[in-house]
């Protein structure tokens, strides 16, 4: 499952995308949104995306990571829109034979992600916003 939505991501439903007889383990990122960055608080985030080259750049990603590494299923999915505290703005599940491939590889996947995948994401603070690279 490659995606993005403006809907919440159910967790359940990412990790259960990855299931596979062959695997032996799952590893799970779940980035969300956090109440401070740099010491100033944060209201809420907003993600845009240009989305036919995000869906792309993640496809590669996936295709690079099951070339690197044993992957049985990855997915990958990230939120558009409005976020407030609390709330996740991407899933990342893979699933391998054996646990250390598991974490190396989704590893690999998030920070590829915040290095490739044009994904933009502005910080609305009490005192005011800001545009940022949402993977910097």
């Amino acid at each position: 499952m490659i995606k993005l939505t403006s809907e919440p991501i159910i967790v359940n439903e990412v990790i259960d995308s990855v299931y596979d007889a062959g695997a032996g383990a799952v590893d799970v990122f779940i980035g969300s949104v956090r109440n401070k960055t740099s010491e100033k608080k944060v209201v809420r985030l907003e993600f845009e995306a240009y989305e036919k080259m995000a869906l792309s750049e993640m496809e590669k990603i996936a295709t690079a990571a099951k070339k690197k590494w044993p992957v049985c299923q990855l997915s990958i999915v990230h939120r558009v829109g409005t976020l407030n505290l609390g709330d996740l703005p991407v899933v990342i599940a893979v699933s391998t034979p054996h646990r250390p491939d598991a974490f190396e590889a989704c590893r690999y996947v998030i920070d590829t992600l915040k290095q490739t995948v044009p994904i933009w994401k502005k910080e609305i603070f009490e005192d005011g916003e800001v545009w940022v690279a949402a993977h910097p």
